[in-house]
């Protein structure tokens, strides 16, 4: 379970092929984690699977590449990342499973003086889910939705995230990895069933 709130941004050491699946390095200087430790990276809850200081090793399965950008990320990228929560940590954004649902399109940037705002294009079946001043996480990011369309949504960023995160970087086109809100998932799926059950 993770929060969404970013600790840090890292660079990807190097990314190689295993044995049906693919094997993503970051390098980190963090001294107190174990193997079988979750970890967000680009919001995707990947388990430290080596650790050979100061490089840490995750491997990451065909489904998982699928279904992320984490097929795309090359050596020298930076991913956001971080670590999973712990009984008594203060939550400062939200409940955050890292679980991916799908990657929505960044389909445009608006850069005021004042703040930052992306408009989002996810899968259209995922936008039931999507809702004005609801929570998204967009590649492991907590942010706030400010306003809803048919098929897009938007989100304004403010300097801080900008500074600790890759969102303010990241081209038109880029397949962010979105997870819509636990809360939200769970209410709508439970009044879907509910509805088929009557029919």
């Amino acid at each position: 379970m993770f929060t969404g709130i970013v600790e840090r941004t890292l660079r990807i050491a190097s990314v190689s092929d295993g044995t049906g699946f693919v094997r993503l390095n970051l390098a980190a200087d963090w001294n107190d984690l174990k193997h079988g430790e979750s970890i967000a990276v680009n919001g995707v809850c990947l388990t430290v699977s080596e650790i050979d200081r100061p490089l840490l090793g995750f491997d990451v399965i065909p489904e998982t590449l699928s279904k992320t950008n984490l097929g795309v990320v090359k050596a020298g990228d930076l991913v956001n990342v971080e670590r999973s929560l712990r009984a008594g940590d203060r939550i400062d954004g939200h409940f955050v499973q890292g679980h991916v649902d799908a990657t929505a399109k960044l389909v445009e940037q608006h850069a005021g003086e004042k703040e930052w705002r992306l408009v989002v294009h996810p899968p259209i079946e995922l936008m039931k889910f999507v809702v004005p001043k609801g929570s998204v996480t967009l590649d492991g990011v907590s942010l706030t939705v400010a306003s809803v369309a048919r098929d897009r949504f938007e989100v304004a960023l403010i300097p801080t995230t900008l500074n600790l995160t890759t969102l303010g970087t990241r081209p038109i086109g880029w397949p962010l990895n979105f997870e819509a809100d636990i809360l939200s998932k769970t209410i709508v799926s439970w009044l879907e069933r509910r509805e088929e059950v009557g029919r």
